[in-house]
């Protein structure tokens, strides 16, 4: 695990399924017609049930889906979180096609979502590296950057990111490293390594 701690909230990368996760949200890798789909996406479904289909079939019934960049919020069903968060980030097309305005949008969309359901801890996934391909290496320093420059006050205490492989898990940790200039930490003494 990996830990930083920034403006009140710590900033933690654990390798892991997100499935298993016991936080206030999860967040979900959405496809903007929110329909079941591989990856992140059919695993949360799996495992949450039901509930979580006939939520997103309602929000599809009533808004049409979730256009990219934004995110939706449904109960959990089965799973350890109380909600999921469905974040609909961009399909990579070379880099020129806005992704990484779209793909920071998701982020902070999400955990506005969060802060307006007073939920205190938010666990995501790597957002639109899957069958979406967006280069992990990239979607690390988008996503460390958007969720750093979004973090709510009163602040979120926990934002975790579940990483599947240790590939990605080291690519979000050399952004996170990257992330602000030195002394941006709150708690410096409490960072953790690996």
């Amino acid at each position: 695990m990996i830990e930083r701690w920034l403006r009140g909230t710590v900033l933690r990368l654990v390798q892991g399924d997100i499935t298993t996760q016991a936080a206030d949200a999860i967040v979900n890798a959405a496809n903007s017609a929110l329909v079941g789909g591989g990856g992140v996406d059919g695993a949360i479904r799996r495992a949450g049930g039901p509930e979580i289909e006939e939520a997103c079939a309602r929000i599809r019934a009533e808004r049409g889906g979730c256009p990219t960049g934004s995110a939706v919020i449904t109960a959990a069903g089965r799973l350890p979180a109380r909600y999921v968060i469905h974040a609909v980030g961009p399909v990579w097309r070379g880099g020129a096609a806005g992704e990484a305005d779209l793909l920071a949008s998701a982020y902070r969309a999400s955990l506005e979502l969060a802060s307006r359901h007073g939920l205190r801890t938010v666990a995501f996934p790597s957002i639109s590296t899957g069958v979406y391909g967006y280069p992990v290496e990239q979607a690390a320093r988008v996503a460390l950057r958007a969720v750093a420059g979004a973090l709510p006050r009163p602040p979120i205490e926990e934002v975790r990111f579940v990483l599947f492989s240790r590939t990605d898990l080291d690519a979000y940790a050399r952004a996170l490293q990257e992330l602000g200039a030195p002394g941006a930490e709150e708690n410096p003494d409490q960072t953790a390594g690996r």
